[in-house]
């Protein structure tokens, strides 16, 4: 191993056995209950809440997807994505998190979304949470894959690894730090990364224009590119028939501009949708210390978002212009980062800067592993299977359940030609569509039903697979991205669900009515159940 390499993989090893000591701390704590393994006991601040959430959010598709497909299509794609993000973002702290955080707790002190929807709706039978925990396990281990797929590729990268062998290795110490340290050490390494995530795409960018000779080279090189810096059209790599992009001259070859239309602006611009069905955010919202610290976590969080991508997808556009010819096709653009990192930065700077990535991909993953187990543990074993399961049989049963996950991620990543982008939409959207509308209608809308929110999460889930993999290829109108006719489809099948079943019961619309009325601590839920027993007597 060169010198470069040797510090490289000493800053990188310096990064792991910080996030591994953080679970190791946190265990003790969090083993002490199921609601501090699974939520942290509702004590989590405002700065923890809002880089947590965003950065168990962005995942690696934030260093690597996003900028590799800036770097071989353009600004269009990935600009109206990151616009859609950005609004998503904020609309989801307006108008969610503070009433997911009160009513959760109203709701049985509810501590896993699946939990949230069965008792929001008294189904004591559990089917609602039945169903949406099986959602999860299915979405979560694509979305655990495409985490993978980034520390493959990263080492890889880097110094020429075999990609499925690092690609397990960084599997391994996601798995550990998560199953030892539960909720509590995710958010705080959740922190730790979302501030190294920062500090990367800052630095590289900066960089990467400084050393491509200043803004104005970088912009006249790629305003020679047809369509690429513009948000109405977009960039045409012209390929041979490998899929590579060809060249000429020694430079990269591309085609006419194709038109960027209004469907393809609102297609990538609906990602904004999945925001209200992401399980790693909301659940985020749930663990928040206090409801009126929301308002300022929605600033630190919209903040960081808004930067972080805008710098993501600078570094995919000035990557073009730095080494135009690096990269043949798409899913080896991702490593636009990398590569870049390693041009720019003396090595040791490198290493904590690549290790931005690993932050990324292992805060996605983390997060995807604890809300699979917790809702594989809460709301079928302890839900359906064994209603008197201790905290410690439902811990056992979490735990098996992350391992089964993981398994299947490492599945999904063994193909080293995988697309983090497309990997990511794909489960991005069948979350999305089967939550968002829930999660709005729960929240804002009384009538609704438990029937209804069946409907919706089966029509939402449905729609995202026969669309993808059946009607999307068809192109066209029909090309729209899966999210957004899944989320409208859903939305209709709550409405005519709830409209077609029997209305609630009073207990049900009187804690509707009442539930942005109490205080957002536990005692909450003492007084709520005590109002709402004290209604249905009077009732009765």
């Amino acid at each position: 191993m060169v010198s470069g390499d040797f510090w490289v993989m000493i800053a990188m090893l310096v990064y792991f056995i910080v996030v591994l000591t953080i679970g190791f701390v946190y265990m003790k704590r969090s083993n002490s209950s199921a609601s501090e393994y699974f939520l942290g006991g509702r004590k989590v601040g405002p700065w923890l809440t809002a880089l947590s959430a965003e950065a168990s959010d962005m995942s690696g598709y934030l260093l690597m997807g996003l900028p590799g497909v800036a770097y071989f299509t353009g600004a269009s794609d990935a600009g109206w994505t990151a616009i859609g993000l950005a609004i998503g973002t904020y609309l989801n702290w307006k108008f969610v998190a503070k009433r997911l955080r009160k009513y959760s707790v109203v709701a049985g002190d509810s501590i896993t979304l699946p939990g949230f929807y069965s008792r929001r709706f008294h189904d004591d039978r559990n089917i609602v949470s039945t169903i949406a925990a099986l959602i999860i396990l299915v979405f979560f281990c694509v979305y655990v894959g495409s985490c993978f797929v980034t520390c493959g590729k990263l080492f890889n990268t880097l110094f020429g690894l075999d990609y499925a062998t690092m690609m397990v290795l960084g599997a391994i110490i996601v798995f550990l730090y998560t199953l030892v340290g539960g909720y509590l050490s995710v958010v705080a390494t959740d922190f730790v990364q979302g501030c190294l995530m920062f500090f990367a795409l800052a630095i590289v960018l900066i960089g990467s224009i400084t050393w491509a000779g200043g803004v104005e080279n970088v912009a006249a090189f790629l305003q020679s590119i047809p369509g690429f810096l513009s948000g109405t059209e977009i960039a045409v790599p012209v390929l041979n028939d490998a899929g590579a992009q060809m060249t000429e001259n020694n430079m990269p070859l591309f085609g006419d501009a194709a038109p960027y239309g209004v469907l393809s602006i609102v297609s990538m611009m609906a990602w904004g949708l999945g925001y209200f069905g992401m399980p790693q955010v909301l659940v985020r919202f749930m663990g928040i210390r206090s409801a009126e610290e929301i308002k300022r976590s929605r600033t630190i969080a919209v903040t960081w978002v808004v930067v972080a991508l805008f710098c993501a997808i600078c570094i995919g556009l000035v990557g073009r212009a730095v080494i135009p010819l690096e990269f043949g096709t798409q899913s080896a653009a991702e490593n636009i980062f990398v590569v870049l990192s390693r041009m720019i930065l003396p090595s040791f700077l490198c290493g904590v800067v690549v290790s931005g990535i690993l932050a990324a991909s292992m805060s996605s993953s983390s997060s995807y592993l604890l809300i699979t187990g917790s809702s594989v543990a809460e709301n079928i074993y302890r839900g359906v299977i064994n209603k008197k399961a201790t905290d410690r049989q439902v811990m056992i049963v979490a735990r098996i359940t992350l391992i089964v996950v993981f398994l299947f991620g490492i599945f999904v990543a063994y193909d080293e030609n995988s697309s983090i982008f497309y990997v990511v939409s794909y489960a991005w959207a069948g979350l999305g569509a089967s939550f968002g509308p829930l999660t709005l209608f729960s929240l804002y809308w009384r009538r609704t039903t438990w029937q209804g929110a069946v409907a919706g999460m089966i029509t939402g889930t449905i729609t995202v697979l026969v669309w993808h993999n059946f009607i999307a290829p068809l192109g066209g109108v029909f090309g729209i991205y899966e999210l957004l006719p899944a989320f409208i489809l859903s939305a209709l099948a709550i409405f005519i669900g709830s409209k077609l079943s029997p209305s609630p019961s009073d207990a049900v619309l009187y804690e509707f009515d009442h539930y942005m009325d109490h205080a957002d601590d536990l005692e909450a839920k003492t007084s709520a159940e005590a109002a709402r027993n004290a209604h249905a007597e009077t009732n009765a």
